[in-house]
């Protein structure tokens, strides 16, 4: 049985253990548990396919699958989170099966919602049984899948309007990675609750809209409004890799790694392209329009195989393959 109490608090109020750029430090981390993968070749990413897979009522603001790639959650603007079974999301775009359509949505949860301010992000918590929501609120949700119970943190931070959370990411259990309207990227023992360390200024001045793990917690993916996508190195706080060429200044965009970590996608907001960069060259290998109207807010990648999430200020969510 997961105690709840391990990996939902966070508190975003917390400047302790900030650090420069490049300043070394140390703390305890995960271990490794994949093998890394080998960049020397060339590789390619193939053209997807695209289907419209359902609508908000208001701005579709974000996506993740489950660590085993069999669900998907949207959250909007209308405070709503849309639950979605993979394997039926692709029955869907098979042609018309004798029993009818196919309706890949589990669960729309409006009424269970425990306050009225936007969903920013969602996270799977890696059982599968739970699922940790950031709002306007600088307090994240945790909401049981079945049931969909919310547990807050019974100590509340002092916060400022800066500590809106735009994504709280769930890694083993125990640590998190957040960025938020303050520019800096921070992570979070899931245990103690503690800010174990701070990046600040990771996009200089900007907001920083997203940050995610490498499979092997070595690394963060960061993307902000300074129309900069990074990665660093989590042990020093280094700035390995920047990948330019995509312009976002006014969404909250996300930077996303393919289910193999060699391919690196973000969204450029002037063009309503889908943008591709090769992960160890930081060339750009590919761009696609959107079919959003309007440059999409969210991409999510699914970590098993060649699929991806698209949510759209047009209120619209799509299914890559």
């Amino acid at each position: 049985m997961w105690n709840i109490n391990s990996f939902y608090l966070i508190i975003f109020s917390s400047e302790k253990g900030d650090i420069a750029r490049g300043t070394d430090f140390t703390a305890t981390l995960p271990l490794p548990h994949t093998t890394a993968i080998d960049f020397r070749f060339p590789k390619s990413f193939l053209k997807h396919e695209t289907r419209h897979l359902s609508e908000h009522k208001n701005i579709a603001r974000c996506a993740r699958f489950s660590a085993d790639g069999r669900f998907v959650a949207t959250g909007s603007a209308d405070t709503s989170i849309k639950l979605f079974e993979v394997s039926k999301i692709k029955q869907m775009l098979l042609p018309e099966a004798k029993d009818g359509p196919v309706r890949p949505i589990i669960r729309t949860y409006y009424d269970h919602i425990q306050d009225t301010h936007n969903v920013r992000s969602v996270s799977f918590h890696p059982s599968g049984d739970f699922l940790l929501a950031g709002t306007d609120h600088a307090i994240p949700h945790l909401y049981d899948i079945n049931t969909f119970q919310c547990y807050l943190s019974a100590n509340i931070p002092d916060t400022s309007p800066s500590g809106a959370i735009n994504q709280a990411y769930i890694l083993v259990g125990s640590m998190y990675v957040t960025a938020s309207k303050d520019g800096a990227i921070r992570l979070w023992d899931g245990i103690t609750a503690n800010c174990v360390r701070s990046i600040t200024a990771a996009h200089g001045t900007a907001e920083a809209t997203s940050a995610i793990f490498t499979k092997d917690h070595r690394f963060i993916l960061s993307c902000g409004k300074d129309s900069t996508i990074k990665l660093w190195e989590v042990g020093s706080g280094r700035l390995i890799k920047q990948y330019l060429g995509a312009m976002h200044t006014q969404l909250r965009c996300q930077a996303i790694f393919n289910e193999t970590e060699e391919f690196i996608l973000s969204i450029d907001e002037l063009s309503n392209e889908i943008v591709i960069w090769d992960a160890i060259t930081t060339e750009k290998v590919a761009k696609w329009p959107s079919n959003h109207v309007g440059a999409p807010r969210w991409l999510e990648h699914s970590p098993i195989e060649s699929a991806f999430i698209s949510c759209g200020t047009d209120r619209s969510v799509r299914f890559w393959k």
